[in-house]
């Protein structure tokens, strides 16, 4: 009696164990999933992809004043990728701008955007950071001809324009409030669409108004997208800006070029696989913010 007690008993835990173990692979497997959809609200991370480079795998140059930095290689290789790092330490990356040696990102990273992602959205793409496939590919070393650039330049730097937000436990799930949230802290529009000055301070008083080549990322020009009817995009309708989001085609049925083309096709997930109900909710907020009127080339 006692010897079939100890098998029933032997066979509950394991039934309870499996139990546990299926859940918490279901429960991962739906968190990497919600992760992969942050990842796309993020333009699947278009910077970490040289254009028609191999996705995530870094090395794409910036410009900064003096020099040049290169975005750095995401995916899990152990040598030159996020393989050997911890969530906090990716965490820390990704809103602090804190290597995992504890020197400074050089703010081109917009880890100050990123400083306002809810918790809940930053654990999920962490989630699904950890299961990009390792590429072994060695990020170039900084080029500037200023000296001190990370130790004493950056602290500088963000010690003065610094502007970091405060995570919320979760995200905003409709309206305008979601909207202003994914433009602000997740796809980060104003990242591209607000002009800089030649130190890289955003013009707040032309929030989302276009850059000239001069002043975006790139050398690009990029478009005015606040409401103004002469410059802006005051005349599309709500679901114009919707369906550029998601297929990158105009009212006048031209399709966008450049880093906003590579934002929506993703690397390889991006803006194209972003639900509807969120871009409408971008589109209800860009109608909702100041028109301001600034003429883009």
């Amino acid at each position: 009696m006692m010897r079939e007690s100890r098998w029933l008993l032997l066979l509950l835990f394991f039934v309870l164990f499996d139990s546990v173990d299926a859940w918490s692979q279901e429960h991962g497997s739906d968190l990497v999933q919600r992760g992969q959809y942050i990842f796309s609200l993020a333009g699947g991370c278009a910077c970490h992809t040289v254009p028609k480079g191999t996705f995530n795998a870094g090395a794409r140059a910036f410009p900064i004043p003096l020099g040049k930095v290169y975005s750095t290689n995401i995916t899990q290789d152990k040598e030159t990728g996020l393989g050997s790092w911890t969530d906090q330490q990716i965490q820390d990356a990704i809103v602090k701008g804190i290597r995992r040696d504890g020197s400074n990102i050089i703010p081109v990273m917009p880890y100050q955007a990123y400083s306002g992602m809810a918790e809940e959205d930053l654990k999920a793409l962490i989630a699904y950071l950890k299961t990009l496939k390792p590429v072994e590919k060695a990020t170039p070393e900084l080029e500037s001809r200023a000296p001190l650039t990370r130790s004493l330049g950056i602290p500088t730097y963000l010690e003065i324009f610094g502007g970091f937000s405060n995570s919320p436990a979760q995200a905003p799930k409709s309206g305008i409030e979601r909207g202003r949230y994914l433009v602000e802290h997740v796809s980060l529009c104003g990242d591209c669409h607000t002009p800089r000055n030649f130190i890289g301070v955003p013009n707040r008083s032309l929030y989302l108004a276009g850059a000239g080549a001069k002043t975006s990322p790139l050398g690009e020009d990029i478009p005015n997208i606040t409401p103004n009817k002469e410059t802006g995009i005051g005349d599309w309708k709500r679901e114009d800006i919707a369906e550029l989001l998601l297929t990158g085609t105009k009212p006048d049925l031209d399709n966008v070029q450049g880093l906003m083309a590579e934002v929506i096709q993703g690397a390889p997930h991006g803006f194209k696989d972003m639900r509807r109900e969120d871009a409408l909710a971008i589109a209800d907020y860009l109608k909702s913010i100041s028109a301001i009127k600034n003429k883009i080339k």
